[in-house]
């Protein structure tokens, strides 16, 4: 039997602890993600992720970036055209507004993702960690379309 310090202090350790795993839930709890997808291309070309993303919280929820054991690399990124040239740029957020929605489409904010290992081809399902600006972060999983998919 533990000592009444020893049970005290092991109770505090563990109120702790759950309280810590509230805070690293935090803003992902509140994002839905449908739709998600990937545009493979062929070879080692870079393939970019596409989700719409609901926020069922009182306040705006910012993704900050993403990232998967199926890839090297992944970026947030933004698509644009001006005066007739396309650009792309990377880009430290996108903010889900409260009670709102936001997308990652063709042609506008994407996940870019880089070196695959292995390959990814379409119909494979990729699991694309989305984390948060408050720390927290969500499992989402995206089906490998082919390159002409819409």
């Amino acid at each position: 039997m533990m000592s009444r310090p020893s049970l005290l202090a092991c109770m505090a350790a563990t109120s702790w602890l759950l309280i810590a795993g509230d805070a690293v839930a935090g803003d992902a709890d509140a994002i839905t993600a449908s739709n998600a997808w990937i545009r493979v291309l062929p070879g080692d070309l870079p393939a970019g992720a596409f989700a719409n993303f609901t926020n069922a919280s009182d306040h705006a929820v910012a993704l900050t970036g993403a990232s998967s054991i199926r890839y090297g690399q992944a970026m947030l990124h933004r698509s644009s055209t001006e005066g007739g040239m396309g650009r792309m740029e990377t880009v430290d957020k996108l903010e889900i507004p409260a009670h709102g929605s936001a997308k990652l489409s063709p042609g506008a904010y994407h996940v870019m993702l880089m070196h695959a290992k292995p390959a990814v081809v379409p119909g494979d399902n990729v699991v694309l960690t989305l984390s948060f600006a408050d720390g927290s972060h969500k499992d989402v999983t995206f089906q490998a379309r082919p390159a002409n998919a819409l």
